[in-house]
Order: C-alpha cells, then sequence, then structure tokens
C-alpha cells in the first residue's frame, strides 16, 4: 500500500493552445481515454488506495468524469483559490487530507518505475522529503539536478547548471514537517525541491525508464504513441 498521493492537477495547460481551451489537460484524450485514466490505473496496480487531486482550472469538469473511486482508488478533491494557489499552494491547502507522509505526482506525467520500491528506499533513509530522479543529460528535457550517493545534491529548475545531469522524474514525497523548509507564502513545490536539496534533505531514488508527459504538443505526441500500445497494468474497471 501507498501513502496517499497527491496529484497535482490544476494548471492551465496554455503550452497545449486550443487543446485546453474547453477541456482540462487531466481529461485530455490519449490513447482513448483520459490521460488521468491511465494514471489512476498505474496507481492502482502498484498499490494506491488514497488519491487526492488537486484540482483549479476547470476543476469540476475533472470531478464529475472522474468521481470519488476509480480502479478502487478512493480519490478525493481539493481545489484552489480563484487566483491558483500554485503547486506547493495547494499542497498546503490539500494537507488536511494528506496525512503526515505522502506522495505528489505532476497530472501530466506517465511514470513507469517501481512506486513501492521507491517508498520504501524513502522511508529507509529517514529523510523528510524524496525526488525521484533520472539520468537525462538533457535528452528528454533539461536536466535539473546533481545527484549522488542516494542524495539530491543541487535541484534548480529555474536556472539549471552545466554539471545536472539528472533530472527530476516527476514523482516525489513529502512528509508534513518539510514543509516548513521555505516560507508559508511560497507556493512553488520547485523552490522547496530547491532548499531541501541546499539542505540535505532530499533523498533520490532513481529511475531507469523514460518518462511521458503531455504537457506541449511534443509530449502529448509521444505519449499518445506509447499508451496506445503500451498493455495496461491492470484490467480498466471500477
Amino acid at each position: 500500500m501507498l501513502p496517499t498521493t497527491c496529484i497535482l492537477a490544476g494548471g492551465l495547460g496554455q503550452r497545449l493552445g486550443e487543446r485546453t481551451a474547453r477541456m482540462p489537460k487531466p481529461l485530455l484524450e490519449v490513447g482513448g481515454e483520459p490521460f488521468l485514466f491511465h494514471q489512476l490505473r498505474l496507481l492502482a496496480a502498484h498499490g494506491a488506495e488514497q488519491v487526492v487531486l488537486c484540482v483549479g482550472y476547470l476543476g469540476d469538469m475533472i470531478e464529475g468524469r472522474v468521481g470519488r473511486k476509480r480502479y478502487g482508488i478512493a480519490i478525493e478533491y481539493s481545489y484552489d483559490s480563484p487566483g491558483l494557489d500554485g503547486t506547493l499552494g495547494a499542497i498546503r491547502r490539500a494537507l488536511p487530507l494528506l496525512g503526515d507522509r505522502f506522495l505528489v505526482l505532476y497530472g501530466d506525467t506517465y511514470l513507469r518505475l517501481d512506486y513501492g520500491a521507491a517508498v520504501s528506499d524513502w522511508i529507509a533513509s529517514r529523510a523528510p522529503a524524496l525526488m525521484t530522479v533520472l539520468r537525462n543529460d538533457n535528452r528528454w528535457d533539461t536536466s535539473n539536478v546533481v545527484y549522488g550517493d542516494g542524495r539530491v545534491l543541487a535541484y534548480d529548475k529555474r536556472d539549471p547548471t552545466p554539471d545536472m545531469e539528472w533530472i527530476d522524474y516527476g514523482l516525489g514525497g513529502l512528509k508534513r514537517e518539510a514543509l516548513s523548509a521555505v516560507d508559508e507564502r511560497e507556493g512553488d513545490l520547485a523552490a522547496l525541491y530547491h532548499q531541501l536539496a541546499r539542505n540535505g534533505s532530499l533523498h533520490g531514488f532513481l529511475a531507469t525508464e523514460r518518462f511521458y508527459e503531455i504537457g506541449t504538443p511534443r509530449g502529448l505526441a509521444e505519449a499518445e504513441t506509447f499508451l496506445m500500445t503500451a498493455r495496461s497494468p491492470i484490467p480498466p474497471q471500477g
């Protein structure tokens, strides 16, 4: 069983242009069904039982389409304020639903790794936070992580340095105490990860398979090709 998974699904999806003008990004059809269904089915296959969807833009459409239970996962919703809270702000707003230790997943990524092994490794590390990382060398996106000896030694999404050969894979984990590393007014999850890495508090778990994302037209096309041919991890029921 995994800790509660917080899925950040409140963004505007502006890089996708007209595709997201009337449809929230997590509901875009990919491989014959909403992308979010692929994510939930994958989580269920790895033992997820509780998910909190942090929604904002067209969030009522997401709740109406997904419901309160799917693939055996109980789903709760946390809505952004009208001005949108940012990724970390959304997590803070959802804290009453998340517990002391929880996973964080972006709503536009499909990640092929052993979620249970990542959690076990994180718990054993005693670190307050987790970042899964992939050796990237600027292949799929701009590398933004320095990794070594089981730790994220540096992370900078805004201004990456030449020695950053790894990339934030997209699955993170936080203990509630980890949020105190930055000012409570900080709304960007990337800023929290940056500070946790500086503090030596960010455990790194190695992913080995490439990620898929639907945040850009190219990424959407690649995810479509993969998910049209990939075998679903469990039957699409419930």
